[in-house]
Formats: structure tokens, C-alpha cells, sequence
């Protein structure tokens, strides 16, 4: 969340977009922790991790944890709705970011992350392209994807995931295009009228 409030994007990023790039991030960090294994695209909850982060814990108790699992692509979609605002409002409540001073640009102006150890972090992961950030930013459109690829070697789990959230975030662009295309042709027809 910090990495798309520091940087300049190279298309425009939507809510939507970061919230399911937010929950491929957190799923990638939960099948590290053990938190649960895929079977095939099925996420298969392994025993609680009890992650310290307050948000990833949450992400983790939202498991379906009978038969018939949840598909990683299914539980992105859950677990991403709204969950920019989520980060957003733990990242104010932290006092990691702040919103620029003045009356017109207080309502307007996105916010600004502080100089913090979690800033300097996220910055340092950004600077050395590390491939889970690299790949989930170029997805959301903060970053055009380097013509060598992505550096360093993934397991099948976390390719896994980084391929459902690369799906999710296609799809969510088809629904904009159609959507787009319809309300373009109902305005054409009620201007034809």
C-alpha cells in the first residue's frame, strides 16, 4: 500500500485494482507462512498462524476451512472487496501517512506516506525489484513489466497465487470495458432519440 502511494503509476490504478493486488499480497505472505497449501487452485487452510499483523490475521480467519475449498481466484475477490480502505485507514490510524495541509487540498490530495521504518522498508523491497512486488505492481499498472522479466526464483505456490490475482485483475478490467461500451451505446441511443 505504501509502494502505491509513493509511486507515480504508469495507468491509472482503481480502488478495485490495488484491493485485489492487496489480497495477493497477503495470500503470497500466508502460503509462506504455512498458513494454508494449494490443491490445485484450492485453498486448503493448514493449522492457525496467528499472523501479529492485525490485517493478515484477518485474511487467514477468512479461510474456507470444509470441503468444498475455496479457489485462490474466489477467495481474492472476497477478501479484496474494499480492502484498500482497509489498509489505507490502518496505515492513517498508524500514523504512516498524512494528508497534505490546506483547505482544498485536504478533501482532494491523496495521502502522503511519512518517512518511516515501513516506508524506508517498502522502498528498499520497490529499489531491488523484489519479484512478488515487481509482479503484483506491473499488474496494477504502478510499473511497466522489464523486458527480462522478473527477477529470481518463485515457488509453485506463489506463482500460483500471483497468477489468480493476474486473472482477477484482468477480469476486472473486461467488466470496466463492457461496462464502458454499454453506457456508451445507451448514451448514443438516447441522443439518437
Amino acid at each position: 500500500m505504501i509502494v502505491a502511494l509513493d509511486v507515480p503509476p504508469v495507468r491509472d490504478v482503481g480502488q478495485g485494482d490495488l484491493s485485489l493486488a492487496l489480497a495477493g499480497a497477503e495470500a503470497v505472505d500466508l502460503v509462506r507462512a504455512g498458513a494454508f497449501v494449494l490443491d490445485g487452485d484450492l485453498i486448503v487452510p493448514g493449522p492457525p498462524t496467528a499472523p501479529q499483523d492485525r490485517l493478515l490475521a484477518e485474511a487467514e480467519a477468512s479461510f474456507v476451512r470444509t470441503e468444498p475449498y475455496e479457489s485462490v481466484e474466489d477467495w481474492l475477490w472476497r477478501r479484496g472487496r474494499d480492502l484498500a480502505a482497509a489498509y489505507a485507514a490502518r496505515l492513517a490510524a498508524d500514523g504512516l501517512v498524512v494528508r497534505p495541509r490546506g483547505r482544498l487540498l485536504a478533501r482532494s490530495a491523496p495521502a502522503v506516506p511519512v518517512d518511516s521504518p515501513a516506508r524506508r522498508r517498502a522502498t528498499a523491497r520497490w529499489a531491488s525489484d523484489e519479484p512478488v512486488l515487481a509482479t503484483l505492481a506491473t499488474a496494477v499498472g504502478l510499473r511497466e513489466e522489464p523486458a527480462e522479466g522478473f527477477p529470481g526464483p518463485l515457488d509453485d505456490a506463489v506463482v500460483t497465487v500471483l497468477a489468480s490475482a493476474g486473472d482477477a485483475l484482468a477480469e476486472l478490467e473486461a467488466v470496466r470495458q463492457r461496462r464502458s461500451i454499454e453506457d456508451a451505446g445507451f448514451d448514443n441511443m438516447w441522443q439518437a432519440l
